[in-house]
């Protein structure tokens, strides 16, 4: 739940509650699949790491290795997003899957060169959805 959480805060924590929910389905779907790490933290902290540390831009989402820290500051936000996580770790086998399988994810305002290899699904706020 905690990792769950911080991935929707530092994503999408302006996002609508669909955008929040799309971000989410994305981590499912990735632990869904056989390319990826089989749980929500792995999946969110996949990257190249030396020692205990991700190396600088070299992760799966940018706020995880981007020398930042972590740790929340809008303390509403945090709670709000906490409430949501939690019940989206306990729904994720019942929910809809608003993005439709989407394992990728950027924001709307970059144009990443990996994209070309997907298929856009859905657009959701501000944030483009691939499979």
């Amino acid at each position: 739940i905690m990792c769950l959480a911080k991935n929707i805060y530092w994503e999408a924590r302006n996002e609508s509650t669909a955008g929040k929910i799309a971000v989410s389905q994305v981590v499912f779907n990735r632990v869904r699949s056989s390319r990826f790490p089989n749980s929500i933290c792995g999946v969110i902290t996949q990257g190249k790491h030396i020692g205990n540390h991700p190396v600088r831009n070299r992760c799966q989402f940018s706020w995880y290795c981007d020398g930042k820290t972590d740790n929340p500051t809008d303390k509403r936000t945090w709670n709000q997003t906490l409430e949501l996580s939690e019940y989206l770790v306990r729904s994720k086998d019942v929910l809809v899957d608003i993005t439709d399988g989407a394992t990728h994810y950027h924001a709307d305002y970059v144009s990443p060169r990996w994209r070309r290899a997907f298929d856009r699904m859905v657009k959701i706020d501000t944030h483009i959805f691939y499979k």
